[in-house]
């Protein structure tokens, strides 16, 4: 089982951006996404900027993709999304469907969560366009990918959201510079304010969602470690790990002694509980609302042997 760090979503300024891929390059993880999926406004970094650490994680040993935008909004935003379809030497994940016209019957691609592949028939519709792994959508069920999983097409790696706040939704309209009482068009760069998003609380004080530009988040954090050993048994290829302003290191060593077998997942889970920007939350893997935390009976297990 392999690990993915998966785009970067918020806005960082340059030089932190830079300091992370660098880091990035000596951490336990084997594929890494790299680009702007949520707002073509964001300028810190570039298309040639990204291909430059894309170059520089290679030669550290990582597979490198290329993610393209979600929300595809202007002329723009088409020049940028051609220019990452017609690159030669890297893979490219398709978060919407223009993309996938791009790429499909030419070169492999990796068809984003955005794409929202829900069915079997779907799937297999992808991989005959040339997708060699897919990201379940977030919503999606254990149950549901285990159905899907059962006759997938063969050869097609499978990848799922394994850690961090969820992208819920996209729109055109950007939420952090409406809190910030700016138009979109003059937003001033707001979310970069916001090295983790806005979080947003209810009256009753409660966490309730995280604003991200343009992209609404959960504010709880998804955490599928866990289910790591569950995953493995479907036949799940490759745990997404989605980046934080700290800790990001942390985390990929969690996930990667579990899945190497030196820590249990209670164990794991318990020295990252201090990292986590937010409570953690698995409910859709288990069927229910994404908010829950459902302890399974392994886990529980594991972290009464923990405190013996």
């Amino acid at each position: 089982m392999k690990l993915a760090l998966g785009p970067l979503l918020y806005y960082w300024p340059r030089e932190t951006t830079l300091a992370f891929y660098a880091m990035v390059a000596n951490a336990p993880v084997d594929i890494v996404y790299l680009g702007e999926t949520v707002c073509s406004r964001r300028h810190e970094m570039r298309l040639n900027d990204w291909l430059d650490i894309a170059g520089r994680l290679r030669a550290a040993g990582k597979e490198v993709v290329l993610s393209t935008q979600v929300l595809i909004e202007s002329g723009s935003d088409v020049t940028v999304l051609h220019k990452i379809t017609a690159n030669t030497h890297f893979k490219v994940e398709a978060n919407d469907m223009g993309a996938v016209h791009r790429l499909a019957s030419k070169v492999p691609f990796v068809a984003g969560p955005h794409l929202n592949v829900y069915n079997l028939p779907t799937l297999q519709w992808l991989a005959g366009l040339g997708a060699e792994r897919w990201v379940m959508p977030l919503e999606m069920s254990r149950d549901d990918l285990a159905l899907i999983l059962r006759d997938r097409p063969a050869n097609l790696q499978t990848e799922v959201f394994a850690y961090g706040r969820m992208p819920l939704a996209f729109s055109a309209r950007c939420f952090t510079a409406r809190h910030r009482n700016v138009p979109k068009d003059d937003c001033q760069f707001s979310c970069i304010h916001y090295p983790d998003g806005l979080l947003m609380r209810t009256r009753e004080d409660e966490s309730f969602l995280v604003l991200n530009g343009t992209q609404t988040q959960s504010a709880r954090v998804h955490l599928l470690l866990a289910e790591l050993e569950d995953m493995r048994a479907l036949g799940v290829d490759v745990l997404r790990i989605s980046p934080q302003s700290s800790n990001t290191l942390e985390i990929l060593q969690a996930f990667d002694a579990v899945r190497k077998g030196t820590h249990s997942a209670a164990q794991a889970q318990q020295s990252i509980a201090a990292f986590l920007p937010g409570e953690p939350c698995n409910g859709y893997w288990y069927g229910k609302p994404g908010l829950d935390q459902i302890i399974s009976k392994t886990h529980a297990l594991e972290a009464q042997v923990a405190l013996a």
